[in-house]
């Protein structure tokens, strides 16, 4: 009996540059990393789709498209997990490289010794499996189908002798603009004890022995904001020891995030009322970050409350 045939699909139209989205197609053997690779893009702020048949990925790239939307940079795995649909895998790339998509397609790979030994580690079926005879033969037919996509590929990783932190180095390498710094967010905040310490941060300092300016009466209406709170904290004897080592502290352990990979680092420094010192010195450790090339936002949760609580 002859099988019904596809509907053919109209042409993408062309998408204007600025208004172009950015996909990435991760694809190749499975065992190779794939879910990883999504793992990694979706740490990178990627909008991700695991397991997404290939006549599925305009449509998602038409829901970018649409005004106020937030998927700007999408990242969609598409593999022979979607078995006849994979078959369109290849004139969908074409498709939309001609319809002006920012397209990037990465293709993950490793050798047949690697992949066998993965799938007895984790005791996973392979897809093609049950159209195999042998584990190793389901390999072999997948290499086969994926032949004429991986000729498409702008990137291809061999990952049979990577570790997961090594994939997901060489994906940052590739697909962050500028320097590894720019993949690290760091948000500071002050914060009042009294009204509880923040729950997310992951550095919590204590600034509460140094000189309080609370008790001068011209300087308890004011904040950290203000010069002359500013110049009482920071102009300190006690303090200028304290940030010395502190921005010390700093220049050692950020680097160190960025080198593992994370993408946001939440500091926290608290003084009793979150009012004056931590609002200070909050925004002197913003500002050295930022001299040292990072991407730091200030946020002062309790500046305020104790006036407003009078």
């Amino acid at each position: 009996m002859e099988e019904p045939q596809q509907p053919e699909q109209p042409a993408a139209e062309a998408c204007p540059p600025d208004e172009a989205p950015e996909l990435v197609v991760i694809t190749g053997m499975s065992g190779a990393g794939r879910s990883e690779a999504i793992h990694t893009f979706e740490d990178l702020g990627y909008f991700t789709v695991d397991n997404l048949p290939p006549s599925f990925i305009r449509q998602l790239i038409d829901l970018a498209q649409l005004p106020d939307s937030p998927m700007h940079r999408l990242a969609v795995v598409s593999d022979v997990r979607s078995h006849e649909f994979f078959d369109q895998l290849a004139d969908e790339l074409s498709s939309l490289r001609h319809a002006g998509v920012r397209l990037n397609v990465l293709f993950l790979e490793a050798d047949d010794d690697t992949l066998l030994r993965r799938f007895k580690e984790t005791r996973r079926p392979h897809p093609l499996a049950e159209e195999s005879d042998s584990l190793l033969d389901g390999i072999m037919a997948e290499r086969y189908l994926l032949q004429q996509v991986r000729e498409q590929a702008d990137m291809v990783i061999d990952t049979s002798d990577m570790k997961p932190l090594q994939l997901r180095q060489a994906i940052r390498e590739r697909f962050i603009a500028g320097s590894a710094i720019d993949a690290l967010a760091v948000s500071v905040s002050s914060f009042g004890f009294k009204y509880g310490t923040p729950s997310d941060a992951d550095i919590v300092i204590d600034v509460r022995f140094l000189p309080n300016p609370y008790y001068d009466p011209d300087l308890r209406p004011l904040t950290g904001l203000d010069p002359e709170v500013r110049d009482f904290v920071i102009g300190r004897p006690e303090t200028e020891e304290f940030l010395a080592k502190w921005f010390d502290l700093l220049d050692v352990l950020v680097p160190g995030y960025v080198a593992e990979g994370k993408h946001h680092l939440a500091i926290a420094l608290g003084c009793t009322g979150g009012m004056h010192r931590s609002v200070a010195l909050a925004e002197a450790t913003a500002s050295h970050l930022r001299e040292k090339g990072f991407r730091a936002v200030v946020a002062h949760r309790d500046m305020g409350r104790d006036r407003e609580a009078r």
